[in-house]
């Protein structure tokens, strides 16, 4: 089961990788949460039953338990988050992709938690049945959340305004 489950995290680590990066990429401690990540997946993998894609039970699994690492860290004291000003996404100029995935990334940052999960499913080319299976809405209530959501990010990517 060890060698499956490592074989399992081993070709799917850039979602998690992307996980980690939408909901914790300025912070310090992003390669720690990235380990909890992957101890719930250890723990929840024994209830995996095969019932969907091993990766949408990943996805299921791991943004639960980034949401949680949130919902912790808003119990701690709080913090000023920067303003998209302060981000310069808008005034933000080299295009190479590197640069440009971050400035996605920093775009869908501002987005709430759902969104952002909403997002990096979409983002993965996940259809809107998986979207809404995995999040726990209606199919249809998936298709307007992302064109909403990429109409937001169109507005912070092109003109720097939520």
């Amino acid at each position: 089961m060890e060698k499956e489950f490592i074989e399992l995290i081993k070709s799917h680590q850039g979602l998690l990788y992307k996980i980690c990066n939408i909901y914790f990429l300025r912070d310090l401690y992003k390669e720690d949460y990235y380990q909890e990540i992957l101890i719930r997946l250890w723990k929840s993998y024994p209830s995996f039953k095969n019932q969907s894609a091993f990766s949408t039970w990943l996805y299921r699994v791991a943004l639960n338990t980034a949401i949680d690492i949130i919902r912790k860290q808003s119990l701690l004291p709080k913090h000023t988050e920067l303003s998209i000003t302060e981000y310069n996404i808008a005034e933000y100029k080299n295009n190479t992709e590197s640069d440009n995935r971050d400035k996605l990334y920093l775009a869908i940052n501002l987005l709430s938690d759902i969104e952002k999960a909403i997002i990096i499913l979409y983002l993965e080319d996940f259809n809107y049945k998986e979207i809404a299976e995995i999040i726990g809405i209606s199919e249809n209530y998936a298709g307007v959340k992302i064109n909403r959501i990429k109409t937001q990010l169109s507005k912070i990517l092109n003109h720097g305004q939520k």
